[in-house]
């Protein structure tokens, strides 16, 4: 595979990703390039996000889409206080994009989005550019 994905924030002595989740994650990467080398830049998030839930799905990972998480305030539970694109395998999240570039408020999002789920690892894949690599971003918390 060989494709880098850029920062590992979070990831602080005595805070390592399992081993398991680490190899998730180069098959969801791996998967995100084929999407992306057979698609290339330019079509809305929904495109890239249906075609990787099946790339995923081919591979025999479960993959939920669009999923509904509740946010719990002041000891009251709100349901669909916001939504996951990709949940994959119940581990790990992907929030898909198509934008000309990758802002501060996404990567604050889906550090948000692993917080409140109680998950370690998700990754920014913003399909939105000639090189997979340079729209990739992996967060961990």
């Amino acid at each position: 595979m060989g494709l880098n994905w850029k920062g590992r924030e979070g990831e602080e002595e005595g805070q390592a990703i399992s081993a398991d989740l680490e190899n998730l994650a180069r098959v969801v990467i791996d998967a995100g390039l084929k999407v992306h080398r057979a698609l290339g830049p330019g079509l809305l998030e929904s495109v890239y996000e249906q075609c990787l839930a099946q790339e995923l799905t081919l591979r025999g990972i479960s993959v939920g889409r669009q999923v509904s998480a509740p946010v719990s305030y002041e000891g009251i539970t709100l349901e669909g206080g916001y939504r996951i694109d990709l949940l994959v395998a119940d581990q790990l999240i992907l929030e898909i994009k198509a934008v000309e570039a990758l802002s501060r408020l996404y990567e604050a999002q889906l550090r948000t989005y692993l917080r409140l789920s109680s998950r370690r690892l998700g990754f920014l894949m913003n399909f939105n550019v000639v090189l997979f690599k340079d729209g990739l971003r992996r967060i961990s918390v």
